[in-house]
């Protein structure tokens, strides 16, 4: 059986774990959680909430993971949709297994991005949200697969799941699948172990919630984070894909 591989690319604090959930929930798709975030923190040094958990549990050689990501789903289902954060995939790293996948690219204004990850980590640089790393991503991704690949912001799926969902299958020549728009609440085998500190919303929900304005304050000392990576969050939102 040939492996339909997926790649979701994000930011932190968007829906993307909820993303994973949607597809996750189809009978004929199996997730992979961050595959890089292990690789990630050995390389940086960064104290994240959970590093000792992460680094006991989750690949940190680069070549294996890459083997993974362009292999087959681990229990040999048709699909096989890995969510990668876009900040984890540090400069020097191989990308030539993403010809191999297909993709998508799930945005969210960087001004509701740091005020988000300041909340949580107490300190917010350009680099933790993703925004430049991602824009450079999809071009290199656009290049090793010959195509341009679907945009997709965050609130637009909140807004209106089904008919963002049907256009992404659209786009990834998928069908849509109903089950997509609900699942259980509780947590998953598939979750990283950093769930704990970050998934508490997603595992009390049972589908994509209506969108809300952010709950994090905003400081002035965010800003000069939000102006770096502002064009190239622009660059993406200026092609996204409408729903269907």
């Amino acid at each position: 059986m040939n492996t339909i591989r997926i790649c979701l690319w994000s930011g932190p604090r968007n829906i993307s774990t909820a993303m994973m959930r949607s597809f996750e929930n189809r009978a004929d798709c199996e997730v992979w959680d961050e595959p890089y975030y292990g690789y990630y923190l050995d390389r940086t040094g960064l104290d994240h909430p959970g590093r000792e958990a992460v680094l006991g549990l989750w690949p940190t050689d680069e070549k294996k993971i890459a083997a993974r990501c362009g292999g087959s789903a681990p229990e040999g289902s048709p699909l096989f949709f890995q969510k990668h954060m876009c900040q984890h995939m540090l400069d020097d790293v191989y990308l030539g297994w993403t010809a191999r996948c297909r993709h998508l690219f799930l945005i969210r204004d960087p001004a509701e991005m740091a005020a988000s990850f300041n909340a949580t980590m107490g300190a917010v640089r350009a680099e933790d949200l993703g925004s430049l790393r991602q824009h450079a991503l999809y071009e290199v991704i656009a290049a090793n697969t010959g195509r341009r690949w679907p945009v997709v912001e965050g609130a637009d799926v909140l807004a209106d799941p089904e008919g963002m969902l049907r256009a992404i299958c659209t786009e990834l020549d998928i069908a849509f699948d109903p089950a997509m728009l609900n699942w259980p609440d509780g947590q998953r085998a598939s979750d990283g172990p950093w769930a704990p500190y970050w998934y508490s919303r997603v595992e009390a929900s049972t589908g994509f919630e209506a969108p809300a304005p952010s709950r994090h304050p905003r400081p002035d000392t965010l800003q000069s984070v939000i102006d770096a990576c502002q064009p190239a969050y622009l660059a993406l939102k200026a092609q996204k894909l409408a729903a269907a």
